[in-house]
């Protein structure tokens, strides 16, 4: 009886030590004597005690590398502090294990070398305008190395660029020059404009004022009233002020020239009219 037991024991002890449970988003790697034998999937698997050993058991999800803060500097010789995120997953346990001996290290070291070489080619200002091109060029180099690492690089994003004090100083004065110069020219065209509107306006309100004078004979002593209106409030402006000199304007002079500037444009509304019907 008491064999029986000892085998029985025996069997249960040798299930326990051969059964293996692999989670799921993992999977091991066996050697059998010293030398590589299978690889473990999630669930239930055996192996064979005494002479098969699990010599790694990892996670093929995707995992996040931080890229500590690294001076670099550009190709135009400024210095600035960068760091990133890589984001990265083991497609390979095999390789990932027997090609290389620490994989978080050697990743991090190979973001780090690529990053500084990438951004040496470019000037700050390259640099800053296309951080998204970095990312993909970083993506490319990377994956051609890890690759033979087992290892599949999924994204890579630079969180932050910074840049010396001085320089961030002499940014912020560029960009607020160039939105002066921008505000400027604003003003301008806007000037532009308005001078535009106020000239066809000018123009449009002589038409009119020639149109009147040609059609209706009556509107010239509308007009010469007006102008005498004009001269009597000029005056009291000028009478208002302590240190002002009141110049009295000669009426008949403003009469002819009233007389001159109705003539010129009875004349060129005849001219315009004239055209026009010469022209149908």
């Amino acid at each position: 009886m008491e064999p029986i037991i000892a085998i029985v024991l025996a069997l249960v002890g040798y299930a326990l030590g051969s059964a293996k449970i692999i989670n799921e988003g993992n999977e091991a790697l066996v050697e059998r004597l010293g030398r590589y034998h299978r690889k473990l999937t999630p669930g239930l698997n055996f192996i064979v005690p005494l002479v098969d050993s699990i010599v790694m058991e990892d996670t093929t999800r995707e995992q996040i590398l931080d890229i500590k803060p690294q001076n670099v500097i550009t190709k135009d010789n400024v210095y600035l502090e960068v760091d990133g995120v890589v984001n990265w997953r083991i497609t390979n346990m095999e390789k990932s294990f027997y090609k290389i001996d620490d994989i978080q290290i050697a990743l991090t070291t190979l973001a780090q070398v690529e990053l500084r070489a990438n951004i040496a080619d470019r000037t700050l200002s390259q640099t800053i305008a296309s951080r998204n091109e970095v990312n993909q060029s970083l993506l490319r180099v990377l994956n051609d190395t890890s690759a033979e690492w087992g290892v599949q690089i999924i994204r890579v994003d630079i969180q932050s660029i910074t840049p010396p004090e001085s320089v961030q100083k002499s940014m912020a004065e560029q960009q607020a020059a160039e939105i002066r110069k921008q505000a400027t020219i604003s003003t301008a065209e806007g000037d532009l404009q308005a001078a535009i509107k106020r000239a066809e306006a000018t123009k449009e309100s002589i038409r009119i004022l020639s149109q009147a004078i040609t059609s209706k004979p009556e509107t010239r002593e509308i007009l010469k009233y007006l102008v005498a209106q004009e001269h009597l409030e000029a005056s009291q402006k000028l009478s208002a002020s302590t240190n002002a000199k009141i110049v009295f304007l000669n009426p008949a002079l403003s009469e002819g020239a009233l007389d001159q500037m109705i003539g010129e444009a009875a004349s060129h509304e005849i001219d315009d009219n004239g055209s026009e019907k010469s022209s149908i």
